[in-house]
């Protein structure tokens, strides 16, 4: 007997017997839960649903920041208030006044979509009339072998070291400063990058040179982190589950950050702890380090992550195995570091031979 027949029979039973299909449920049983955004601010409700969704700090910052500049462009008008011709009028103002690269009208796009969709459970349908924002092929910054002598030589101790890590393995500055002691596998020379972009972890090679002194930094850091532990400071950054799981994690010398801050503070727990180091630190002194060596092109953290992946390709590497390297997603994003790879690997202009 089909299933559908079954069922429909079970119900007649049912029927026969109680008078209605199925057992009453009492009503106190289909109460809808409580709302825990109840009471709580629009972008206080943003936050929570991004955060529930698993979205990186630094996601949540900018998405937090395109709806409130949404909100102040259209008179700090509630965005339930407003539909998709206040949306493609605050998109469109941005491309054509302010001149914002696509990138990040399509960042103040997702933003705009999440909120309505997740938040307001409104989504948005097609945007008419939207002005695109101008369309920029990016050509990454690359520095020679000699250029990064240059600059590694005006750093100090730790920036530099920094710098020769996040060079000799394709780390982004938040990657960097992130490393805990647990990550650094010098046997096999390799670091493994724990929840990189996207959320993702991977592997990438460790230079030998950079492993030496690493090995003299830690060193040093472990009798910083003895001391530490005579003064009950902590570390951070563990999370709830992960402290439900090991609870000294926090006292444990493997879940130590490698560069770690040389301040220490108090927690809402009034326990005292001590952070990684902090981006700015790096970001202010790589581009203090490149014009004191006399470089004239713009040197950031990532510009690093950028000669990596050109010098790995120049090598001869193989463009998936950088793909990996890297943690790029879509192999597109790998392929712009071939165009100034190749342009270095011996096109020869024709004014040598005037």
């Amino acid at each position: 007997m089909p299933r559908e027949q079954k069922r429909l029979r079970a119900c007649g039973r049912r029927v026969r017997e109680f008078g209605v299909p199925y057992p009453l449920i009492p009503e106190t049983h289909l109460a809808a839960p409580p709302d825990p955004t109840r009471g709580l601010r629009l972008l206080e409700i943003v936050r929570r649903r991004l955060r529930e969704r698993r979205y990186s700090k630094r996601t949540e910052e900018a998405y937090v920041h395109w709806i409130r500049r949404f909100i102040r462009f259209h008179g700090r008008r509630h965005p339930k208030d407003m539909a998709e011709p206040e949306v493609t009028a605050f998109l469109s103002a941005l491309a054509v006044e302010e001149g914002v690269a696509q990138s990040t009208q399509k960042q103040a796009l997702s933003a705009l979509v999440f909120l309505y969709d997740r938040v307001l459970a409104r989504p948005l349908r097609e945007l008419d009339r939207l002005a695109p924002a101008r369309s920029t092929t990016f050509v990454p910054t690359v520095l020679s072998e000699r250029e990064i002598r240059a600059v590694l030589a005006h750093l100090a101790a730790v920036p530099r070291l920094c710098a020769e890590v996040m060079y000799g393995s394709g780390l982004r500055i938040t990657e960097c400063v992130a490393l805990r002691v647990k990550d650094i596998d010098f046997d096999r020379l390799t670091i493994v990058v724990r929840s990189g972009k996207g959320g993702k972890d991977r592997r990438t090679p460790l230079g030998e040179r950079c492993a030496q002194v690493l090995r003299v930094h830690l060193a040093r850091g472990r009798e910083r982190f003895d001391d530490d532990m005579r003064r009950d400071i902590r570390t951070t950054s563990l999370s709830d589950a992960l402290m439900r799981k090991f609870p000294n994690a926090d006292r444990d010398w493997r879940w130590r950050f490698v560069f770690s801050s040389v301040r220490t503070f108090v927690d809402a727990a009034g326990i005292r702890r001590r952070h990684h180091l902090d981006e700015s630190v790096l970001q202010r002194a790589i581009p203090v380090a490149a014009l004191a060596a006399g470089l004239t092109k713009r040197v950031t953290c990532h510009t690093f992550r950028h000669s990596f992946a050109t010098h790995l390709l120049e090598s001869g590497v193989d463009l998936r195995r950088v793909q990996l390297v890297l943690g790029h997603t879509d192999v597109r994003t790998t392929m712009r570091y071939t165009h100034v790879a190749d342009l270095g690997a011996g096109v020869r202009s024709p004014g040598d031979r005037l």
